[in-house]
């Protein structure tokens, strides 16, 4: 793939869009308005604010015009309880905006991170109707108003990760003795034990007490689900503490990346791909190879004990909804892949809603960051019949360059223009979406 153009310098111009259901956004469109105007790329998270993400800038210097809008969980004032559903549906409201501005022929979506299940789960919805979302393996059958979603013409997994059930059981601490409290940890399971293999400075774990840890949470992780469906048929027969949904907190399970477990600390687990793929250099090189991690050890304090930077904090039918994914029991990962977790019992899973996508598909990973192994995770799963994958080479995970992990100053370039001209050169080929209806 060619390098895309240099972009202008020429800022881009930005109006504000209220749209329906309360959902703020914003519309940047380039200076000069040319042929690339007419696809949009719409880009939202799962929770954060998106509204000034830098893709917002970077797509529409580029020639684009570009949506970027937040939801009722970026203005949450605790950690998760916006349901996916609902996030869906605001979702909906930006396809549908864009499909009806004047000029406008096709609309792509882009998610990072947790907007990757946003948008993975939103395709997959628009292609397949509700009866994928309410099959019999799903944990959380979706509600009938999801039905009637206008399909986007192309989907982009930015450094996408594998989803908020799986981020959410990869946050889970084993060591947990009592679901009601974080501070009783069991020291055989506990990672942050240097009899474990922890160390500040970057962790080695044992093949024995990584396959200890990951057993037991898979089973915590499957234990949870039972307890949430135990609750919510408790609610639904007017048991339970309120009648319409109760409060879900689980003590060292949030999703965020400062609680991710054992792949942050020791840097040898989920380091590398299994497979050659495209990996993209500074000054346009591309090589194909089995592309690795360059990552630096994180997460070198314990937050199980924390009820706000440890405990995930939402209710019975959001967990189920948005955050839990079953486990099997071989449940486990290593160097190249994770193993054991069935994708298609949740759609907050990008790995299996892709199965159901046909349009057009882009899948990046950052190479800076442990999360770009999700890359290959998926793309291995999706269906659809143009699907491209390509690493950046230095990239964090917000595709900025990660100065911790040079081994020499500007080793790795500037990693940003390198994945939005990338992507700017992946959007622009021509053809990639003219077979495809605008309606």
């Amino acid at each position: 793939m060619q390098q895309a153009p240099a972009q202008t310098a020429a800022a881009p111009r930005t109006s504000f869009v209220p749209l329906a259901r309360g959902v703020p956004g914003v519309l940047y469109e380039p200076a000069v308005i040319g042929p690339k105007a007419e696809t949009a790329i719409f880009i939202m998270h799962s929770a954060a604010d998106y509204l000034s993400f830098p893709g917002c800038t970077e797509l529409s210097h580029r020639g684009y015009r570009v949506l970027c809008a937040n939801n009722s969980s970026s203005k949450s004032g605790i950690s998760n309880d916006g349901m996916l559903d609902q996030v869906l549906l605001e979702a909906k409201e930006g396809v549908a905006w864009l499909r009806r501005h004047p000029g406008v022929k096709h609309v792509v979506l882009l998610g990072h991170s947790g907007g990757g299940t946003v948008m993975s789960a939103y395709q997959f919805i628009a292609e397949g109707g509700t009866k994928v979302c309410q099959s019999s393996e799903k944990i959380w059958k979706c509600p009938d108003s999801l039905a009637g979603l206008p399909a986007a013409d192309g989907l982009m997994l930015i450094d996408s990760n594998w989803g908020l059930g799986a981020m959410t059981l990869f946050s889970l601490d084993p060591a947990v003795k009592d679901e009601k409290a974080g501070m009783a940890l069991d020291p055989a399971l506990d990672m942050f034990n240097p009899a474990n293999g922890f160390t500040p400075s970057g962790s080695t774990y044992s093949p024995e007490f990584t396959g200890k840890f990951l057993t037991a949470a898979g089973q915590r992780n499957n234990g949870l689900i039972a307890k949430a469906q135990m609750a919510l048929a408790d609610i639904q027969a007017g048991k339970g503490p309120f009648a319409d949904d109760a409060p879900f907190v689980v003590p060292g399970a949030i999703l965020l990346g400062s609680n991710n477990k054992l792949f942050a600390q020791d840097i040898r687990l989920m380091s590398r791909t299994r497979k050659p793929w495209p990996l993209l250099h500074s000054g346009g090189l591309v090589t194909t190879e089995i592309v690795k991690t360059v990552r630096v050890p994180e997460n070198t304090r314990n937050n199980s004990p924390s009820l706000i930077k440890g405990a995930l904090k939402t209710t019975v039918r959001n967990y189920l909804n948005s955050y839990a994914v079953r486990t099997l029991p071989d449940f486990g990962y290593d160097e190249t892949s994770v193993r054991g977790i069935d994708w298609t019992s949740t759609y907050a899973s990008p790995p299996g809603n892709v199965q159901g996508v046909t349009v057009p598909l882009l899948v990046m990973g950052m190479t800076g960051h442990w999360e770009f192994l999700a890359a290959e995770t998926i793309y291995e799963r999706a269906q659809s019949p143009d699907k491209t994958i390509a690493f950046v080479d230095g990239a964090t995970h917000l595709f900025d360059t990660c100065k911790a992990c040079e081994r020499q100053p500007g080793e790795f370039g500037d990693t940003q223009k390198t994945t939005y001209d990338y992507i700017d050169a992946w959007l622009a080929k021509p053809g990639r979406f003219g077979g495809l209806s605008g309606g």
